[in-house]
């Protein structure tokens, strides 16, 4: 599902982007960086952080790097 129509970024590119420990994104303005992007009009964050918290609450563990590798 696309959540961020700007940047053309999907829940899988989300939950891709997070990692475990100090590595881990800790808002949605470093969720985007992490996959080399920014935000642009906003709307999606809300959207975002729901998902950092689901991934997060299910104890997902992919790094950062990693989820630019699969770009």
């Amino acid at each position: 599902m696309i959540v961020c129509s700007c940047n053309v970024l999907t829940d899988r590119d989300v939950r891709g982007a997070l990692a475990e420990g100090e590595a881990s994104p800790r808002t949605a303005g470093e969720v985007y960086h992490c996959l080399g992007c920014s935000p642009q009009c906003g709307r999606c964050a809300r959207t975002i952080r729901h998902i950092m918290n689901e991934a997060l609450a299910a104890g997902q563990t992919v790094c950062c790097r990693d989820a630019q590798n699969r770009s």
